[in-house]
């Protein structure tokens, strides 16, 4: 764990002495499940569901915020078992999916999800076509329901094709009313009008949060870094946490602490929740 100044030791600190009043927000990749080249394949920290438990025990409540489908990531992070043990100590585990478009949560146990947005179909039937023209026609094509990912990983050069596609997909999806979130060597297509900075704001509110944690890893996480600092200029005790990899570096300046991926995110909670129980006992 290094802060990235003393005012982030003392956020730190402040959160740690309203942990119980706190809501802990975490992404799925490169957070709780570390980066790997087929989506389909990724799985939680074997040491997650443990320490997941242990931190609900001293929070208000814990949120998995990501844009994966809810149902995929409950069933690669084996989260409605972690739901499960959450619930036994009387605390609630939310999943949101599709960057808050979908929830679940350990008491309420089903997904609740909007219809696929309208020109989604248009812009999936275009997509291949687009692929093919930008030499890019072995791109792995992730169709999340409400959304589409572009992969560019597996390709020989994933870095310049992922920057070839990113000023086209996004202009294919204008076309069709949607929008474009960039990531590590993906691009996602989805409907406009939500992000993960209003996920952030409705669990603050609908909680009554006395504090935020948000911890993240890339592009997409930064709407909700947005979220907590504005949570903080409210006067909310709050921390933002970057899981950092070498490909990515969006969220280092708007980060309070700095960790190294999924190892490093959780021994941080590890220690958020032994401060936080030392500090009750």
């Amino acid at each position: 764990m290094e802060f990235t100044s003393e005012e982030g030791e003392q956020k730190y600190a402040a959160l740690v002495r309203v942990a119980a009043e706190t809501v802990v927000g975490l992404d799925f990749d490169g957070t709780l499940a570390p980066i790997v080249d087929d989506p389909a394949q990724a799985h939680i920290h074997p040491d997650a569901a443990e320490v997941l438990v242990a931190l609900a025990e001293q929070v208000r409540a814990v949120a998995v915020v990501t844009g994966r489908p809810a149902r995929q990531a409950l069933d690669l992070g084996g989260l409605e078992a972690v739901g499960n043990a959450v619930g036994d100590v009387g605390k609630e585990l939310y999943v949101l999916g599709q960057y808050g478009n979908e929830r679940w949560s350990s008491t309420n146990r089903r997904v609740i999800s909007p219809r696929p947005p309208h020109g989604l179909a248009s812009f999936t039937a275009d997509l291949p076509r687009l692929l093919r023209r930008l030499g890019a026609g072995e791109a792995h094509i992730e169709e999340k329901g409400l959304a589409v990912a572009v992969h560019t990983r597996r390709l020989p050069d994933p870095q310049a094709a992922y920057d070839a596609l990113l000023p086209e997909l996004r202009d294919l999806a204008a076309r069709h009313d949607l929008v474009v979130e960039p990531g590590k060597q993906v691009v996602e297509v989805r409907s406009p009008g939500m992000h993960k900075g209003l996920a952030v704001e409705t669990l603050a509110e609908e909680l009554d949060a006395g504090g935020f944690v948000f911890v993240g890893d890339d592009l997409g996480d930064v709407e909700a870094f947005e979220a907590v600092a504005a949570l903080a200029e409210g006067g909310l005790p709050t921390l933002r946490v970057c899981s950092a990899s070498d490909e990515e570096s969006a969220l280092v300046p708007l980060s309070d602490v700095l960790v190294h991926g999924p190892d490093g995110v959780l021994d941080l909670l590890r220690q958020l929740a032994q401060d936080a129980a030392g500090l009750r006992a």
